[in-house]
């Protein structure tokens, strides 16, 4: 169990996120059309995760964007933004806002996503959502960065993730 805080007020998630060098485990999300897509279907590419509670909420909306324009040109590198927000609440804010070198994706069906990476809060107001944490995964799929972010209103270490594509 990770403890997190939420404006300063401790919670918990149900674990701690895969270690590095280990596999990733497989997902089934849902794409904003609806359609499913799991980890085999980025076979061969570097897989950046960015896990959040909601895309509603200021600060995780800002992680797409930043994620949108800093990763937008990594080679070989696909960028999955993992909430469990509807898939339409999702592609509103893709539209709206002119995403389009992320793919947000959905964990509300199951929230499998959430306990098989460990993510899910566990507690608090926002128990069963996930909390804010990046996992990157290199071309096999392996664990080569992570991230849980302590307090859910700040921003992971972009740069730090990052760099661990070079």
């Amino acid at each position: 169990m990770a403890t997190i805080t939420l404006k300063g007020n401790p919670i918990n998630t149900i674990g701690s996120l895969p270690a590095n060098g280990t596999q990733a485990p497989d997902f089934d999300l849902i794409k904003n059309d609806l359609s499913h897509i799991s980890l085999a279907d980025y076979k061969g590419s570097r897989v950046i995760l960015n896990i959040f509670p909601s895309i509603d909420t200021g600060i995780c909306a800002a992680s797409v964007r930043t994620f949108n324009e800093k990763a937008a040109g990594l080679a070989n590198t696909k960028i999955l933004c993992v909430s469990r927000d509807l898939p339409f609440a999702q592609a509103r804010f893709c539209g709206a806002e002119g995403i389009d070198s992320v793919e947000t994706v959905s964990d509300f069906a199951s929230g499998k996503f959430g306990k098989d990476y460990q993510v899910t809060i566990a507690d608090g107001p926002m128990a069963n959502l996930h909390s804010r944490a990046i996992v990157i995964l290199d071309e096999e799929h392996k664990v080569i960065y992570s991230e849980q972010v302590p307090e859910i209103v700040q921003d992971p270490d972009f740069e730090k993730a990052l760099a661990a594509l070079a």
